[in-house]
């Protein structure tokens, strides 16, 4: 595991753009925090690194977004809303794991059905500070 502390959004773009070239067709990112810690805003700066130019926003209402045009095609879910697993399998998740980068805010319901992750970011934000504990699959720990 790696500590970063996100300082300013300029050390969450740097994140993001030092991320975007490690991934492949089929990685999977879980975000976990708190609202207002960063994830959203992560995914965002994670989209332009991969040259999507589409704008990302949070897909909070619809669940789950498609944005393509990069250099891979990004998935963009938010588990916020769901009430159970069942739900889980109504948006077609597993359908799409291998076609593109999974980035899933909220995934506590999801967690332990993903056949594998390739990292974990746990964003903190306590009023004052910023910071995200990065941890990574065994094919990406030589990066964190």
């Amino acid at each position: 595991m790696k500590t970063l502390n996100l300082s300013t959004e300029q050390d969450t773009i740097d994140l993001a753009k030092y991320i975007a070239p490690l991934l492949k067709e089929g990685d999977i990112i879980t975000l976990f925090g708190d609202l207002g810690s960063g994830k959203t805003f992560f995914v965002k700066q994670l989209g332009k690194a991969l040259g999507i130019e589409e704008e990302i926003d949070s897909p909070s209402f619809v669940l789950m977004k498609e944005y393509s045009g990069g250099r891979l095609t990004l998935y963009h879910l938010d588990l916020y809303r769901l009430k159970n697993k069942e739900e889980i399998y109504c948006l077609g998740l597993f359908d799409i794991l291998e076609q593109g980068i999974t980035v899933i805010e909220w995934p506590l319901l999801v967690n332990d059905l993903l056949p594998y992750q390739t990292l974990k970011l746990e964003f903190h934000f306590d009023g004052k500070k910023r910071w995200v504990d990065i941890i990574p699959d065994k094919e990406h720990s030589p990066y964190f």
